[in-house]
């Protein structure tokens, strides 16, 4: 693995803006020859924590380079205004000064901040003029059981509100009775609600019953617009894993290689530790290649995971592990 393209002063360099994925006519034919092999899935899943070691320094910029796509999330039902600005401070400020000195990574934040629609003028009035993009769950997360003209209204009011990205969740039993028109006819329409704002489809991976199930709804998603395809609520009992990330990323890959158009990826729930966040980097700089190594194309929905991230990084700044509370989220 080679370390971050991120500047002396803790900057990442400029990436070149990807066209957003346009979407297509729905291919049945495409979606109906999708297949996953199960065992073999699973056999290489089982080798990737395993495969790619990255010590001291070079360990070190990967964990930077994992705190640049964290979506720093709040999805709880008690969620307030002072949570929110405290967790916009966190992104702002992702590890101790004292240790991004050491590091010479002054300026690294994270992705952006994930938020329920209640909070995000609190989240857009946080981040004014920091780059940092808000996102918002919609469409009546986590089941997406709502009406369907409310969730198609939930997406346009959180546009309104400032959200630059719209995390939806699909209608499983589309997927579970193969209805494919009906889960593409339902993405599109939310990209078209979502207007600028990139869209995350929320496939709710451990609900969709199969691996072959996953990477059909990948393709579909993709063929109807989604900017990005997620595995998780965070809400499931089953969230991101490393089958399911497999089947994800080859279904972008395909996707890609047909159409010439990038879609991002975004593993969501059960990431917490560092050294996690290692494996999944190495998993799409394997499959995928550097440039989805930007924040533009790979996220993690998580929260938890940049503590330990932050604990990992003063380990090898003073060479002392120190207490969890000491690297609070809000």
């Amino acid at each position: 693995m080679q370390t971050p393209t991120i500047t002396a002063e803790g900057h990442q360099l400029p990436t070149a803006l990807e066209p957003r994925n346009p979407g297509m006519a729905l291919d049945l034919d495409w979606v109906r020859t999708a297949q996953a092999n199960t065992s073999a899935i699973e056999r290489r899943a089982k080798t990737l924590p395993g495969r790619r070691s990255v010590k001291k320094d070079y360990q070190a910029a990967w964990l930077c380079k994992a705190i640049s796509l964290i979506d720093l999330t709040t999805l709880s039902g008690d969620d307030s205004e002072g949570r929110v600005e405290r967790l916009c401070a966190k992104a702002k400020q992702p590890v101790r000064a004292d240790i991004l000195d050491a590091l010479g990574m002054q300026g690294l934040t994270t992705g952006a901040v994930c938020v329920y629609h209640d909070m995000i003028e609190t989240a857009v009035s946080s981040l004014k003029s920091t780059g940092i993009p808000v996102a918002a769950v919609s469409t009546g997360f986590p089941a997406g059981l709502s009406p369907y003209h409310l969730r198609i209204a939930e997406i346009s009011e959180s546009v309104k509100a400032g959200a630059e990205e719209i995390d939806i969740v699909i209608t499983r039993r589309h997927v579970l009775q193969g209805n494919w028109q009906a889960l593409y006819d339902e993405m599109k329409e939310m990209r078209e609600a979502c207007g600028d704002a990139h869209v995350k489809a929320i496939l709710a991976t451990g609900e969709l019953g199969t691996l072959r199930n996953v990477a059909r709804a990948s393709l579909v998603c993709m063929m109807a617009g989604a900017d990005f395809i997620k595995t998780s609520t965070g809400k499931e009992s089953v969230n991101a894993t490393l089958p399911v990330s497999l089947v994800m990323i080859r279904a972008i890959r395909d996707y890609y290689d047909r159409t010439g158009f990038r879609v991002g990826y975004k593993p969501a729930g059960g990431i917490s530790k560092a050294k996690d966040s290692l494996v999944y980097l190495s998993l799409i700089k394997d499959e995928l290649g550097d440039r989805w190594l930007q924040p533009d194309l790979f996220r993690f929905g998580a929260s938890s995971l940049l503590g330990d991230i932050e604990r990992q990084l003063e380990h090898h700044v003073t060479g002392q592990y120190s207490a969890n509370y000491r690297h609070a989220m809000a």
